[in-house]
């Protein structure tokens, strides 16, 4: 089970953030060379990311670098400047159609092949954040093996649709499921988009919760402030991990053990679809504790 509750973009030209990276707790620190830089800057951020790799995962984060997307004139220089040992994974934005996965999967083929990583190590995560890739989305969630995710971009997809972008997130509603469906349809883990309002915590709980409710599992992160929160809110609360153990152990014992398939615990009937979801909750909560007991 992939935990990826936080994606902390960091500008790959902003010295300071990278200075800091090992230091932010979240699941993925992800160099960002697309929107966060300018043009003329992209030479220079692709070398920082280079040279850095390494030591933001020292903190216990798995590091990610967004290039540029397929329709500009940097993808294919952004990719020879960061494939090499120590890079987690290549996040693509403005996934078009199932052609751009590919596309990105032959070319970490060939750098790995060219520079001694073993073949699909390098893994894929995509930002699902236009009309066309929300029309395209399931055949682009199965366009690779090396998918572990898909982002839902907001910003971007109201900007394609020509509509407000709001906190209340109404008008994000058909294709921020659509993304969730298309993930968990392809067993990749379905990530939501940032937030832009950083400061307005209590908005952007609401927000997260709406979405963990269709299905996101994590997010990507844009303000520190936003790291301990999302992680809190994308992780099994306390009383429900207790509740699932609850859930797990009386089923197998009053259940499986006696040829039930379904019993009642506390006014309430319990079968297998619930038996196997109380079993998802302490898998997850299991994989969190590892990842934080490792950073540790």
């Amino acid at each position: 089970m992939a935990i990826m509750r936080s994606s902390f973009y960091v500008p790959a030209n902003n010295a300071k953030f990278i200075d800091k990276a090992p230091s932010f707790p979240a699941d993925i620190i992800t160099f960002d060379i697309e929107d966060a830089v300018p043009p003329q800057q992209k030479e220079v951020a692709r070398k920082m990311t280079a040279e850095k790799l390494a030591y933001a995962a020292s903190g216990g984060s798995e590091v990610y670098v967004r290039v540029n997307g397929w329709h500009t004139e940097f993808t294919n220089d952004d990719l020879e400047a960061v494939v090499y040992p120590g890079l987690h994974g290549v996040t693509l934005p403005k996934t078009r159609d199932a052609d751009d996965v590919k596309r990105l999967d032959w070319k970490l083929e060939e750098l790995e092949t060219r520079r001694g990583i073993p073949v699909g190590s390098v893994k894929m995560s995509i930002l699902l954040e236009t009309a066309s890739g929300i029309m395209n989305a399931y055949a682009c969630c199965t366009a690779s093996k090396r998918l572990v995710s898909v982002f839902f971009g907001a910003v971007d997809y109201c900007a394609d649709m020509r509509i407000r972008l709001t906190n209340e997130a109404k008008e994000q509603a058909y294709a921020r499921t659509t993304v969730a469906v298309a993930a968990r349809s392809a067993d990749l883990v379905a990530l939501d988009a940032p937030f832009p309002d950083y400061s307005n915590m209590d908005a952007f709980e609401k927000n997260t919760l709406d979405g963990v409710s269709m299905g996101f599992e994590g997010r990507m992160i844009i303000h520190p402030s936003q790291i301990e929160v999302a992680h809190r809110l994308y992780s099994p609360a306390p009383e429900e991990a207790a509740h699932a153990a609850k859930v797990v152990k009386f089923f197998e014992e009053e259940g499986l053990a006696k040829g039930l398939a379904s019993v009642a615990l506390d006014g309430k009937m319990i079968d297998t679809p619930v038996y196997v979801n109380a079993q998802g909750v302490l898998a997850r909560q299991a994989e969190i504790q590892q990842k934080e007991a490792r950073r540790k």
